[in-house]
């Protein structure tokens, strides 16, 4: 059973900063995309981020600027550095892996963030 493990978020004014956590073992993590997703009260999930094994970096249009990617492959971890959060900022993160060659996708629970005005 392949797990990741989500943390870092919380409660934060608009303006201010997390860093968003996701961990799992190393045999799944070396050889897996990770990306970051998320889902707003009453909306579907959408991409925030991503990061490939070779580290290339990928953001959706409404975060670029404001967080960045990145991951530690000793590790096994992926961080989403968030800066300058706004209140539409406010979701559930979501970690995600996704295995080459075969393409298999693994979720994470889903931490909370919520950005107040």
């Amino acid at each position: 059973q392949v797990q990741l493990v989500e943390s870092g978020g919380g409660l934060v004014q608009a303006g201010g900063s997390l860093r968003l956590s996701c961990s799992t073992s190393r045999s799944i993590f070396r050889i897996s995309a990770m990306n970051w997703y998320r889902q707003a009260p009453g909306k579907q999930r959408e991409f925030v981020a991503s990061i490939t094994t070779g580290g290339s970096t990928s953001h959706t249009d409404s975060v670029k600027g404001r967080f960045a990617i990145s991951r530690d492959n000793a590790n096994g971890t992926v961080y989403l550095q968030m800066n300058s959060l706004k209140p539409e900022d406010t979701a559930v993160y979501y970690c995600n892996a996704v295995t080459a060659p075969n393409y298999r996708s693994f979720w994470g629970q889903g931490t909370q963030v919520t950005v107040s005005s």
